[in-house]
């Protein structure tokens, strides 16, 4: 029985299709959104041996612990890239990511850097921009996206009625 579900990165696609194929090794991201929408597939899966295997070496800790977070992941929105494609050496990718906590929505705004070497992209680091509540009045503008998660625009899903 096969099994299809839609990526958690927010591509739309597949998982088996886009991320999946990332964390089982039978494939490497060609650009630095495509390691940072995978390394974030792999943080909500708590892929703890994916996330180290793509952390520059030189910045990377010596353990990644997941036994005291206490919030679900909800969405990753992509909101700006600077570089990181194909033939590029270094990269840098803005976004937001939306989580839940003591039944509260959240988000993180970060800028991560990354860097490629021998033809591979690696997680350099990231600054945090800021986290916060979310406002459904302010953050949820008729094109937004819906917050429970559906891909939909909030207008065409829970903004109805």
């Amino acid at each position: 029985m096969n099994i299809h579900t839609l990526c958690l990165c927010g591509s739309g696609i597949d998982h088996q299709q886009c991320c999946g194929p990332f964390h089982s090794g039978e494939k490497i991201p060609a650009t630095a959104e495509a390691l940072m929408r995978s390394r974030y597939t792999a943080y909500v899966l708590r892929n703890a041996a994916y996330l180290q295997e793509t952390w520059d070496a030189t910045r990377r800790p010596e353990k990644i612990d997941f036994s005291r977070e206490k919030i679900d992941w909800l969405r990753l929105e992509i909101t700006d890239t600077k570089k990181g494609g194909i033939k590029d050496s270094k990269g840098v990718v803005a976004f937001k990511a939306f989580y839940s906590q003591d039944g509260e929505e959240h988000v993180m705004n970060e800028i991560s850097r990354f860097t490629k070497i021998n033809g591979r992209w690696f997680y350099l680091d990231g600054a945090i921009k800021s986290m916060g509540k979310v406002d459904i009045q302010t953050n949820q503008g008729k094109n937004a996206l819906c917050s429970c998660g559906s891909g939909k625009k909030f207008k065409r899903c829970c903004g109805t009625g």
